[in-house]
């Protein structure tokens, strides 16, 4: 039980807070502007390489140099929507996807140009875990993101129930027609819609990038969980995003324990394909997800 939580339970709950915050993004993008945004991941790339340029500018906690992450990552997703995005806006979906295939190429590229293919790490060093109740081991990064994620849910949920933009992107998500119609002002959802999912992904990109390293592929590799996520929480509905990436994250981790004598369900490398067969049975069974978002 102890090696379940300390090994298993903690970094399922971190990946998954990972997942949750970069799946609101597509999720919102997916239900406001009716595509699949593929390069989502990406932004979490150049987000986290941002914060590693400034890392050596201000030798400080690279947490602390989130904001610069973000920045970068919202004038990223304003510019590609100004130049790529908002004049396919009338076509077929599928041009705008094959665009967003386009401008994950860019960004990946515009990476290797300035900082290389290698794998880079914000600070050196290891930094002790935390002990509980003096038997639980958990890192102290594990449970930055846990509660990061878990704050950043409940400002998200009061903005979008309380606050009027929130309620008119409620709105122009549930029917675009209607609420253009009724006089809301559709280019500022759309706005604030890329805020928010930039900034979310440049979160995830700070907290995936120091669980791990910093690399051009960082983001892409994380697309395909992240959108597992948000097709299991249900298209559109961003709390039901961040319930779907816990439950990927810990169906990952858990899928590795050894739960029958010393064997694994499956092996740790082969782990990323439980979000794809969790994805493939939700679009089978239950296309509109848990909490019965859009049909894609």
């Amino acid at each position: 039980m102890i090696e379940f939580v300390n090994f298993y339970l903690f970094p399922a709950l971190a990946i998954g807070s990972i997942y949750a915050l970069g799946a609101v993004g597509i999720s919102m993008i997916f239900g406001i502007l009716r595509f699949a945004h593929f390069a989502h991941g990406d932004l979490m790339t150049v987000a986290a390489y941002g914060i590693l340029a400034m890392a050596a500018i201000l030798p400080i906690n690279p947490l602390l140099l989130i904001p610069f992450g973000i920045a970068l990552a919202v004038a990223s997703a304003l510019a590609v929507d100004r130049l790529f995005y908002r004049p396919l806006r009338q076509l077929p979906t599928i041009y705008t996807v094959i665009s967003s295939f386009g401008v994950a190429l860019i960004f990946r590229s515009l990476v290797q140009l300035l900082w290389g293919s290698e794998n880079q790490v914000y600070s050196s060093g290891v930094t002790p875990p935390l002990v509980l109740f003096d038997t639980f081991r958990v890192s102290v990064l594990h449970l930055q993101a846990v509660a990061a994620t878990a704050v950043i849910a409940v400002l998200l949920h009061y903005f979008l129930t309380v606050t009027k933009t929130g309620r008119s992107m409620r709105a122009v998500a549930d029917d675009p027609e209607l609420a253009e119609v009724s006089g809301l002002d559709t280019a500022k959802v759309v706005r604030w819609t890329w805020i928010i999912g930039a900034s979310l992904a440049a979160i995830a990109g700070a907290f995936a990038a120091l669980n791990t390293s910093v690399h051009p592929n960082l983001g892409w590799n994380l697309l395909m969980p992240m959108f597992a996520a948000a097709i299991l929480g249900g298209i559109g509905k961003p709390m039901g995003a961040m319930a779907g990436g816990f439950i990927i994250g810990l169906a990952e981790e858990l899928s590795s324990y050894h739960w029958i004598g010393e064997g694994a369900l499956i092996s740790p490398s082969y782990r990323t394909a439980v979000a794809f067969v969790i994805m493939i049975g939700l679009l089978i069974f239950r296309p509109r997800g848990l909490f019965k978002g859009r049909l894609l």
